[in-house]
């Protein structure tokens, strides 16, 4: 039986510990580049989709997203890999200096090409990856980089970086240093890697390096022992998308970690963050078995997103508060607060739409609005007029509901994403503070009219115009409740 989950308590604390872990991280770094647009007609001079482009985002891939989750976790990555002295490798360079958790041990040889992938992506669907890479690269040669290290991590994609030698200083220092080596594999000769602590290959993989089926729990198993016995590694980690992981120690029986029910997003990625969720849990002291139900919760928050994305300690302590039971009700979130997630979901490549209103009484009309806007965004922030606010506009005598309610009410809906609030005459502030890729307002507006139309255009975005569900509002709601009080 695999053991049982941590509680809240214990995940809040091991993330605690783990803001004082320093990780080796060494492999095959590349450049992402994800080109997300609309296709809307299929072109003429080929029967293939035009994607036009509206956002273009980088970060550092293979290894260098490993380090990027060890260091959005709150720990210190130090990174030892190869690129060029090139244009990309200049970019990569950048984007990892820029990560002030992250430390940079990366040579640059004049030999080395740095590998760039680039994928066009339209309504959360890859149409293309183009992959720019010339032979193999240079093995890594800078044994530093594991220095003091609590735990080390290769992420090898057979591209040249990690030869005998690399894996051979990987193993020696985890002994020198009581580190956990864990490697994410590639090719059919596991052997290569000694006595790693850990192995983790997902399940086509597993199946390619023992020449067994992996599809059932039985085969699995089959597998893993058959792994083991052609290996001296200590211990197998397999990854099996939404069928959960399943692990083998060296003289123990097979374990089975079920994976929870998420939507999947994109899974670009998601292999690395749980590999740097694994090495993390196991320097922290959790048990292995712990180690992978960490490790399923983070890779079940990165494949909710888009790109090779990373995941954050407030996004786990969420998505297991979701888990036990937490009330999906939204909290009013202050403009400023909101922004980083914002900023975060547009990295990841996610278009952000914004609306507002007063929303008092939650209404059909409402409801259908508020859907309607959502099918035009990835993710929806709805901004609403505090309670001073609303009685400037509509009297006295409202709001009926205060700010709290109404954003509970609002937040409930699984069209909304995220609620805050302006007191202003108008959210003008609050959508230069969001700058979100799509404003959206009742068609009872016209362009023109709507606050921030000019300023959400003038930086790539569109404004777009909800229609109203006709004999629906919060002042007829009002009239006819007071309709039947006289009448009463």
């Amino acid at each position: 039986m695999a053991e049982r989950s941590f509680d809240l308590a214990e995940l809040r604390n091991l993330l605690e510990r783990i803001k004082s872990i320093k990780v080796a991280c060494v492999g095959d770094l590349m450049l992402d580049h994800f080109v997300y647009g609309e296709v809307n007609r299929i072109s003429p001079e080929a029967p293939i989709p035009v994607l036009k482009a509206r956002r273009t985002v980088s970060m550092p891939g293979g290894v260098g997203n490993v380090a990027r989750n060890i260091a959005a976790l709150g720990a210190v990555s130090r990174l030892g890999a190869v690129t060029g002295q090139d244009r990309a490798g200049d970019e990569l360079a950048a984007l990892i200096d820029a990560d002030t958790r992250i430390e940079d041990k990366i040579q640059r040889p004049d030999d080395a090409h740095t590998i760039v992938k680039t994928r066009f992506v339209s309504s959360g669907q890859q149409l293309l990856r183009l992959d720019d890479e010339v032979g193999l690269s240079p093995a890594y040669r800078d044994k530093s980089v594991f220095d003091h290290a609590k735990a080390i991590l290769v992420s090898d994609y057979s591209k040249g970086v990690v030869d005998s030698d690399l894996i051979e200083a990987a193993l020696w220092a985890g002994r020198q240093y009581g580190a956990p080596v864990i490697v994410d594999p590639k090719g059919t000769d596991f052997a290569r890697y000694g006595a790693a602590d850990v192995v983790k290959p997902n399940a086509s993989e597993l199946a390619a390096a023992t020449g067994m089926p992996t599809g059932t729990d039985e085969e699995v198993e089959a597998a893993l022992a058959a792994l083991l016995d052609k290996t001296t590694v200590k211990a197998v980690v397999v990854t099996r998308a939404g069928k959960g992981m399943s692990l083998i120690q060296r003289g123990g029986e097979v374990q089975h970690y079920p994976g929870r029910a998420r939507e999947v997003f994109d899974v670009s990625g998601a292999g690395d963050t749980s590999l740097a969720a694994l090495g993390l849990a196991l320097a922290a002291g959790l048990t292995l078995g712990q180690a992978v139900q960490f490790a399923l919760l983070a890779s079940g928050v990165v494949v909710g997103k888009a790109g090779t994305a990373i995941v954050t300690p407030q996004e786990l302590i969420d998505a297991e508060e979701d888990e036990v039971g937490r009330p999906l009700m939204g909290d009013v979130v202050a403009v400023d607060d909101l922004a980083e997630t914002v900023a975060r979901w547009q990295t990841d490549g996610l278009k952000v739409g914004f609306t507002n209103g007063c929303f008092d009484i939650l209404h059909r009309g409402h409801v259908t609005y508020l859907a309607q806007a959502r099918r035009w965004c990835d993710r929806l922030v709805v901004a609403l007029n505090t309670d001073a606010s609303v009685s400037a506009l509509k009297g006295p005598s409202r709001p009926v509901n205060n700010l709290e309610s109404r954003a509970s009410v609002i937040g409930a809906l699984a069209s909304v994403d995220a609620v805050t609030f302006f007191s202003d005459d108008t959210p003008l502030a609050a959508i230069k503070r969001l700058r979100p890729d799509v404003l959206i307002k009742g068609s009872d507006y016209t362009k023109e009219q709507v606050v921030g139309a000019a300023e959400v255009e003038s930086w790539g975005g569109e404004v777009r115009l909800a229609s109203f569900e006709d004999g629906y509002s919060t002042t007829k709601t009002i009239e006819k409740m007071t309709a039947k009080t006289d009448k009463a």
